[in-house]
């Protein structure tokens, strides 16, 4: 089996534009949740997300492009540009043959669904775009990023709610590891942040109207977030050939299902996704310093990921740092664990551990080392990254400092 490493990494985000703003606030424990600003938002009960602010679309792409990308395939391009330089790749002959894209989303086009929708139903208009269709597909991201980059090798979506992006991670993975390609763009997005979007999710009664503040004892839901991240994943001997900087390497992942709930999640399928993360990485439990936690800010999350982690680590659970970046970028649904991926590569990397902010009461249910409110300076050498959706649908990532 092959080793594989991140030889690049973009984003876009509440928090920043870029990896190194995304950082930066991290590290400063910035919040990037606030006031929704989009039409129809007054209808709204749910008002605050982690909404991109002064993204300027008309500035980065051409008329034609802009009539075929939605505001999720906006994010994806722009972060994949970034991961792309970041690698310094470029795809041609060999390389361009075989290697590929695997993208997770959740919502699709959901603002070009969502404009669509009210021009048909609100307005009474008759006809719509031609390409409403390629424009709000899940796919249509990981297509243009192959098309952009010259991509020609494996490329798809996965959609699993909001364990999607660690999913289709977990895909590229696989694919660079067996030797099926030699390198994969990978990550996810999501634009949800439309009337449509957040009114769904209001009918869940599990969103928060003031803010994420996840492992409190006085939470009160999630907030939405938006954005994209997007890594080039490398096999090791390729990237060492041509003197890659490496940011980290991916050691192993495991998926599984509840089978169980559709909404409610479960320790079991939780602690049986970490435990074979670990088993798929041959590593002890003991290795693992840093665990960034799926911690959307909602009790039924919370408490059963803390009791997952303390039953697959035992003893060793208790000197766990373990921290939610939702509660400052919000959950960006099937590209949440892709901006996620990030807090892991700067604790391997830069040895500071993204913090929980908003944390204002302990929970005797979720009595674990959650980095409450600041940032932390901490040597780490093996990170995991939890991903459970509704469905029941868990995948975790290992990844190890290089």
């Amino acid at each position: 089996m092959k080793r594989v490493v991140i030889t690049g990494a973009g984003t876009i985000n509440a928090l920043g534009h870029s990896v190194p703003d995304t950082l930066a606030a991290m590290r400063e424990g910035r919040c990037g949740i606030g006031e929704l600003d989009f039409r129809d938002v007054e209808r709204l009960a749910i008002r605050i997300g982690g909404q991109v602010r002064g993204f300027e679309a008309e500035g980065r792409f051409n008329r034609q492009q802009m009539s075929l990308y939605d505001r999720f395939t906006q994010f994806t391009l722009t972060a994949a540009k970034e991961a792309i330089e970041k690698s310094g790749l470029e795809f041609h002959g060999e390389l361009s043959a075989k290697a590929g894209v695997v993208l997770g989303n959740s919502g699709g086009g959901m603002q070009t669904l969502d404009e669509n929708y009210r021009s048909v139903y609100e307005d009474g208009k008759n006809r719509v775009h031609p390409f409403v269709v390629p424009k709000l597909m899940n796919n249509a991201a990981a297509g243009h990023v192959s098309m952009q980059f010259n991509l020609k090798g494996p490329s798809f979506t996965v959609s699993t709610a909001c364990a999607s992006s660690n999913h289709a991670m977990a895909q590229a993975f696989q694919m660079v590891r067996s030797g099926m390609s030699p390198v994969m763009i990978t990550g996810g997005s999501e634009s949800m942040l439309c009337f449509g979007g957040v009114k769904a999710w209001e009918g869940l009664r599990v969103m928060s109207k003031d803010a994420c503040r996840p492992f409190s004892a006085n939470r009160n839901g999630m907030v939405q977030g938006e954005g994209a991240g997007i890594f080039v994943f490398e096999e090791y001997e390729h990237a060492k050939a041509r003197d890659a900087e490496i940011l980290c390497e991916v050691i192993g992942f495991a998926m599984s299902s509840d089978a169980a709930d559709i909404v409610m999640p479960s320790k079991q399928g939780a602690a049986r996704a970490i435990a074979g993360a670990l088993q798929d990485s041959r590593i002890d439990a003991s290795e693992v310093g840093y665990i960034n936690a799926h911690g959307t800010g909602t009790a039924a999350n919370d408490k059963t990921e803390c009791a997952a982690v303390a039953d697959v680590f035992g003893p060793h659970a208790d000197s766990l740092m373990i921290s939610s970046t939702k509660s400052m970028h919000g959950h960006l649904i099937g590209g949440t664990g892709a901006v996620e991926l990030l807090a892991c590569i700067m604790a391997l990397r830069d040895g500071v551990i993204a913090p929980t902010i908003g944390y204002e009461e302990p929970d005797p249910e979720c009595a674990l080392d959650v980095v409450p409110n600041e940032a932390r300076e901490a040597r780490v050498e093996v990170a995991l990254s939890n991903a459970f959706a509704f469905g029941g649908l868990n995948a975790v990532l290992a990844l190890r400092k290089v």
